[in-house]
C-alpha cells in the first residue's frame, strides 16, 4: 500500500474537522491509519476528534499509541494532557503538559494547560508562571492573558489581574 495515501486520509480528516464533519474526520483518520499503522500524526488527530466526540477514553488511547509510535511527540503529550484532564486525572494531566514542554520548551499551549491544570490543583503562584511563560513564547495569546487575569485575582494581585484582562480584551 502506498504511504501516501494514508498521509491523504490524514489530511482529508482536518479539512473534514475544519468543516465541523466529526464523524467523517473520525473515519478518515481510521483509514489513515489502517493504511499505515505506524503513524503517530494519524493516531494523535483521531485523538483529537475522538475528544471532540465525547469519547475520552478512545480519545487516551489513540494519544498513547501515538506517543508509543513517536515518543518525542510533544502535541500527543500536550493533547493527551487536556483529555487527562477532562476525564478528572489532574496529577497525570500536568505529567503530560511537563513532558510536551521538556521535548519543545516552545510549546505555548501545553504551558497555558499546565497553567489551567496547576490553578485547578491549588498552586496559583506555579500557575502564574506557567501562564506567564504561555504568553512569553506566544505574546498574543489572549485566553493565556485571560486565565493569568483569573489567578492573579485568586492571589489578590487586582491590579496586575485587571492589567492582564485588559490585555486580552485588547487582543480578542
Amino acid at each position: 500500500l502506498n504511504p501516501n495515501h494514508a498521509n491523504a486520509y490524514s489530511n482529508l480528516g482536518n479539512v473534514l474537522i475544519d468543516l465541523g464533519k466529526l464523524q467523517d474526520a473520525e473515519k478518515s483518520y481510521r483509514k489513515a491509519i489502517e493504511l499505515n499503522p505506524d503513524f503517530a500524526d494519524a493516531y494523535s488527530n483521531l485523538g483529537n476528534v475522538l475528544r471532540d466526540l465525547g469519547k475520552l477514553q478512545d480519545a487516551e488511547k489513540s494519544y498513547r499509541k501515538a506517543i508509543e509510535l513517536n515518543p518525542n511527540h510533544a502535541n500527543a503529550y500536550s493533547n493527551l494532557g487536556n483529555v487527562l484532564k477532562d476525564l478528572g486525572k489532574l496529577q497525570d494531566a500536568e505529567k503530560s503538559y511537563r513532558k510536551a514542554i521538556e521535548i519543545n520548551p516552545n510549546h505555548a499551549n501545553a504551558y497555558s494547560n499546565l497553567g489551567t491544570t496547576l490553578k485547578d490543583l491549588g498552586k496559583l503562584q506555579d500557575a502564574e508562571k506557567s501562564y506567564r511563560k504561555a504568553i512569553e513564547i506566544n505574546p498574543n495569546y489572549v485566553n493565556a492573558y485571560s486565565n493569568l487575569g483569573t489567578t492573579l485575582k485568586d492571589l489578590g494581585k487586582l491590579q496586575d489581574a485587571e492589567k492582564s484582562y485588559r490585555k486580552a480584551i485588547e487582543l480578542n
